[in-house]
């Protein structure tokens, strides 16, 4: 599902509502997790599951092309662990 996609979806379950204004609430939800992502919070939304960042320290690679040896620096990357009620869930389907 796209962005786009979940926002046509909410608009026709909650009529009352704008389009205009299901794609402001939206983007807000997405830019608030990536905010927080970004200044290394964690977010947990109970019953779906929580964001957090997972470290990875420098390590030595290969050019896969020239097979020279790499650097590659330290990173933070986002990670998703899905909630005790969405593993249910999938794995009921």
């Amino acid at each position: 599902m796209t962005k786009s996609e979940l926002i046509a979806l909410i608009a026709n379950r909650f009529p009352q509502l704008v389009a205009k204004d299901t794609d402001l609430s939206v983007k807000v939800i997405i830019d608030a997790i990536s905010d927080n992502l970004a200044i290394g919070e964690r977010i947990e939304i109970r019953g779906f599951g929580s964001f957090s960042l997972n470290y990875r320290p420098p390590r030595l690679g290969r050019n896969p092309k020239t097979g020279a040896k790499v650097q590659v620096p330290k990173k933070y990357v986002p990670h998703f662990k899905a909630g005790k009620e969405l593993r249910e869930l999938v794995d009921l389907s």
